[in-house]
C-alpha cells in the first residue's frame, strides 16, 4: 500500500482534564461530531500507556492544519488539570509509552521531527515541549 512522505510527527492531547479516561470510541465521535469521517490521530494513548491505532498511517491524518499530508498524529489522554486549565497531566505509563512509540516512529520514519501542536498552532497542546523533550529519540 501507497505510504505517504512523512516529514512530522506531531504530538497533542485530547483536552480533558487529568485523570478521566477516554478511549478510541469517544475520540473518533467527537472528531465525527466536527464533521471528520473518522478519528484525526494515528495514535491514541490512554491514561494506563496503552497505545491504540486510530487513523491508519497511509491516510493522512486530521490534526494539525496545514501539517496533516506528511505527518502523523499522536495524542495522549489528558492535557487540563480539573479547572480546565492547560497542564502536562501524562502518567508515568504514558510517558514511557510515548517515549517508546516515538521512539519506534523516528525509526520508521527517520526523517521526521517531532513536534507539538503549539509549535504550529496558537495553543497549550499538548502542554509540553515536544520537540525538546523527544530530541534525542
Amino acid at each position: 500500500m501507497y505510504m505517504r512522505k512523512i516529514t512530522e510527527i506531531i504530538v497533542h492531547c485530547t483536552a480533558t482534564p487529568e485523570g478521566r479516561h477516554h478511549t478510541v470510541a469517544d475520540v473518533d465521535r467527537w472528531h465525527r461530531e466536527r464533521g471528520f469521517f473518522m478519528i484525526g490521530y494515528h495514535y491514541l494513548v490512554l491514561l494506563d500507556g496503552t497505545v491504540c491505532e486510530g487513523r491508519p498511517l497511509w491516510r493522512c491524518g486530521a490534526h494539525c492544519t496545514d501539517h496533516n499530508a506528511h505527518s502523523i498524529g499522536v495524542c495522549y489522554v489528558g492535557g487540563l488539570d480539573r479547572q480546565m486549565r492547560p497542564k502536562d497531566t501524562r502518567t508515568d505509563a504514558q510517558r514511557t509509552a510515548l517515549r517508546q512509540l516515538i521512539g519506534r516512529l523516528r525509526r520508521q520514519f527517520p526523517d521526521a521531527q517531532v513536534y507539538g501542536h503549539r509549535d504550529f498552532a496558537a495553543k497549550a497542546c499538548p502542554c509540553f515541549d515536544a520537540h525538546e523533550e523527544y530530541a534525542q529519540l
